[in-house]
């Protein structure tokens, strides 16, 4: 781990039971480290299980993102060279009949630069992943949290910094009789920030099943630590770190669903009274001089 630097909150991983403790690698025949590397670049890291051919999770810092997704020819997927015969390959997705997709551990829209972008289409971060839940509520809870990084993660330099660690459960089932189909997906992120004067956190997972329209809640990070902690053995996602335990940032999702300060969707799940926030603004044109208030359970916009 410690031959691939800059991706890990204060260079620590997380500690994973049975698998990551005290900065080990406890089967290092089994788990293998990945640099991820793309046109000699490195843009992430992956430790990555050999036996379930899965990631055990992907690591990155978040410095903003650079444009948009990588065009479809440019975003084929990869496969790691040095662990062939022990990864999936796209023979395994194609075609499956299961409705499961190569789903990104650490996504290309948490990457900075197009050619990072292009790194995260290897197969070594990728997991069979219902396309439901892909496509719907683990894609929302992404660009929910890249836009609470981008506004909110900015350090004491003026630059957007986070942590980001993404990874998933080992199920019962297999793909093409190779590799293992995951029974759930976690995430979390930490950052300093610099407008708060404090470090934040969130954590979000869910199960590997069609999941509709539906929104992750947001968690802490302890509840996270509890939902994958075993007998005898802690997860841990920024273990020995200052990101706090038992916060969230929820209370920055009225302002995406109201009006976002980029002018995109933001997809943070927020409501109150029962009555979900809905931008008033038109064309995108979303200036900050709106306000709301609420009265009789009736949300209401007003100008300054």
């Amino acid at each position: 781990m410690s031959d691939c630097t800059g991706f890990l909150l204060e260079e620590t991983p997380p500690r994973v039971p049975g698998i990551l403790e005290g900065e080990i690698i406890l089967d290092q025949n089994r788990y293998k480290p990945i640099c991820q590397t793309f046109n000699e670049s490195r843009s992430f890291m992956t430790l990555y299980d050999t036996t379930n051919r899965n990631p055990v999770f992907s690591a990155s810092k978040y410095k903003g993102s650079q444009g948009g997704r990588p065009k479809k020819k440019q975003k084929n997927w990869k496969i790691e060279p040095q662990r062939y015969e022990n990864q999936a390959g796209e023979c395994d997705y194609r075609n499956n009949g299961q409705q499961l997709s190569r789903g990104h551990l650490l996504p290309s829209s948490y990457a900075h630069t197009q050619s990072d972008k292009k790194s995260t289409f290897t197969l070594t971060n990728a997991v069979p992943q219902g396309e439901q839940f892909n496509q719907g509520s683990w894609n929302r809870m992404e660009q929910c949290i890249k836009c609470v990084m981008d506004d909110y993660c900015i350090n004491n330099n003026g630059q957007v910094e986070g942590f980001v660690v993404i990874g998933a459960q080992p199920g019962n089932n297999k793909l093409n009789n190779r590799v293992n189909i995951p029974s759930m997906l976690w995430s979390a992120f930490c950052c300093y920030s610099r407008t708060e004067q404090r470090w934040l956190a969130s954590a979000h997972w869910g199960q590997n099943i069609p999941d509709g329209d539906g929104y992750l809640p947001t968690k802490t990070l302890e509840e996270l630590h509890n939902e994958l902690t075993t007998t005898g053995s802690i997860f841990e996602a920024f273990p020995g770190t200052q990101c706090p335990l038992h916060t969230t940032v929820t209370q920055f999702y009225p302002e995406y669903n109201i009006c976002s300060f980029h002018y995109h969707i933001c997809h943070c799940q927020y409501h109150i009274f029962s009555v979900y926030y809905i931008c008033p603004c038109q064309y995108h044109i979303c200036p900050s001089q709106y306000h709301f208030s609420s009265d009789d359970n009736v949300i209401s916009y007003y100008q300054s």
